[in-house]
């Protein structure tokens, strides 16, 4: 009896000192932190008010001034090279008007210095009238200036 009496006190003095010692040991250091790699500074490109202008929204003309519609929106291909402009065309306040791709080189920019600014497109009315509605989804049908089409290729 006197030896059970032993171990049990010696199991108790045990489990005091691992209890007492964990409490004064300090916690495990952690791993250094890694530096997280700093990116690089971005380039900046100054772009003088003069010589660049929001599009969208901007009215388009024919080379007799006749009024062709609006720039409603850009067409870029997967490179990210912009390739056709979508213009709304027709109807009064949005209403009764369709889209129509027209080729991005089938544009001119060269008298758009401030908003009220035109952009010049190398078609006359009754080819804009004549060309097919744009349809989101669906293949392009892009109407070019004389000559400056090409192809694209595109997936079914």
């Amino acid at each position: 009896m006197r030896a059970r009496l032993l171990v049990t006190i010696l199991a108790a003095a045990l489990a005091t000192v691992a209890i007492a010692r964990a409490q004064n040991d300090p916690p495990p250091a952690k791993p250094p932190a890694q530096e997280t790699p700093k990116a690089p500074a971005p380039s900046v490109t100054v772009i003088g008010a003069r010589d660049a202008h929001g599009i969208l929204g901007r009215e388009v003309r024919s080379a007799a001034n006749e009024d062709m519609g609006r720039i409603g929106d850009v067409i870029v291909d997967r490179s990210g090279t912009v390739r056709a402009a979508v213009i709304d065309v027709g109807g009064f306040l949005g209403v009764g008007s369709r889209r129509i791709v027209v080729d991005w080189n089938a544009l001119h920019f060269g008298r758009i210095a401030n908003k009220g600014d035109s952009i010049t497109l190398e078609l006359n009315k009754e080819q804009v009238s004549a060309a097919p509605e744009y349809k989101e989804d669906t293949p392009l049908i892009v109407l070019g200036g004389a000559g400056s089409l090409s192809p694209w290729e595109y997936d079914h």
